[in-house]
């Protein structure tokens, strides 16, 4: 084997092993992916105008991300207004699933309520108050 070998075969260790973190990272940043229990929402066409979208669309135990904003329903009739902008990087959250919002961009995860459930973030979503009046669901 030559010095030229060597470093042939060793450029091509390095890239590889490059390839293989920058892989790791992205599975380990990816957030949890579950469509059948994911909800991201227009405001509702047939909503009063200003509504963010109906109580009906926001599942118990779950919520929707409509904009800058989160809805969650911890509870039946208990309605949460958060804001869509992640604490730790400011993405926005993309999805309310399995119980949690989640964040797609580096896997932080709230509870229904705004709280962290699992970081990088540190800090819950701020808060922003909604009103149901009706079946509608209102900026407050």
């Amino acid at each position: 084997m030559t010095i030229n070998d060597f470093s042939l075969n060793r450029r091509a260790v390095v890239v590889g092993a490059g390839v293989l973190a920058a892989a790791a990272t992205l599975t380990a940043c990816g957030g949890d992916d579950d469509t059948e229990s994911a909800a991201v929402a227009s405001p509702d066409p047939g909503a009063p105008a200003g509504a963010l979208t109906t109580a009906a669309d926001v599942p118990v135990g779950g919520g929707v991300v409509v904009g800058d904003t989160v809805i969650t329903q911890p509870t039946a009739g208990t309605f949460v207004g958060l804001s869509s902008t992640c604490t730790h990087a400011g993405c926005k959250v993309a999805t309310v699933a399995r119980g949690t919002i989640n964040c797609p961009c580096h896997g932080s995860r709230f509870e229904l309520d705004g709280a962290v459930r699992g970081g990088p973030a540190t800090e819950p979503l701020s808060a922003k108050p909604v009103r149901v009046e009706g079946d509608s669901i209102f900026p407050a």
